[in-house]
């Protein structure tokens, strides 16, 4: 258990994309999926009262894992700013506001908030799991770091499939402009962190939605290309996200045009 929780040290790590990396994240995807089909359809029928109380127990527990994670590393490491480093401005930890949002808040802001975990949660779990290179080449998989941040990115999925399963979210055309200010608001936020917050060296530390810099992710194609440009690279990465929220949009009223010309009389499909 000492081992598990990294006190006195962790175990070496097995490495990322690694059969023990996989076979874990494999079976959290497993296990969100099904839990979101199982309760998504159990639920769709009922009222919108009784579907929201899922929603609710998922934003409780998916931020009392994140707060007991914070509040942990800040006793164990004797760093009561170690929640710097762990705000809520990544693109995946953006769902520790947003679920809770769409649990709590009333009108066309939960109305968006839906929208965006919809959009947002599946990617995020993914992208946070298999996509973890920084994680499980640092700590082993079955460490306290790596399981917490597997299970709150699962409930980020689990999450996302519930509400489209369900029937939650409408994917208005109104809801458009408050689902990117939701993201915008965070990226301005993370700009200003990143650009702020320096370590004991002075020195600017802090890469929040990658807007500082690449790490490793696909987005060294841009970073490359703009030569590492302290303006054009942010507003690439943010460009970016825009962009894939209008696509989903777009993909979603697509169908349902498609939908609704079947159901007309007289056309034929």
């Amino acid at each position: 258990m000492k081992a598990f929780f990294g006190i006195g040290g962790y175990l070496p790590a097995e490495g990322y994309l690694s059969w023990q990396h996989l076979t874990f994240v494999s079976s959290l995807m497993v296990i969100l999926i099904g839990l979101a089909i199982f309760v998504g359809l159990r639920q769709k029928s009922k009222t919108y009262r009784e579907k929201n109380s899922v929603l609710i127990i998922t934003a409780i527990l998916i931020d009392s894992l994140e707060i007991f994670k914070i509040v942990f590393f800040g006793v164990r490491d004797s760093n009561p700013m170690i929640w710097v480093s762990e705000l809520p401005l990544f693109l995946c930890s953006i769902q520790l506001i947003a679920i809770p949002l769409a649990a709590f808040s009333k009108g066309r802001l939960r109305d968006a908030a839906l929208d965006f975990v919809l959009i947002f949660g599946m990617l995020g779990a993914v992208f946070g799991t298999y996509g973890a290179g920084q994680n499980y080449a640092a700590y082993p998989v079955l460490s306290f770091p790596n399981v917490i941040s597997g299970i709150t990115h699962s409930i980020s999925g689990f999450a996302s499939l519930y509400i489209g399963i369900s029937g939650m979210s409408g994917m208005k055309k109104k809801n458009m402009p408050i689902t990117f200010g939701i993201l915008g608001g965070f990226c301005a936020a993370a700009y200003i962190v990143n650009s702020t917050v320096r370590n004991a060296d002075g020195e600017l530390y802090l890469n929040y939605m990658f807007l500082m810099r690449d790490d490793g992710t696909p987005y060294q194609i841009f970073y490359n290309l703009v030569n590492g440009n302290k303006i054009l690279y942010p507003l690439i990465v943010v460009a970016l996200f825009l962009l894939y929220i209008t696509l989903f949009y777009l993909v979603v009223f697509f169908i349902r045009s498609k939908r609704s010309e079947r159901q007309l009389p007289g056309i034929k499909s």
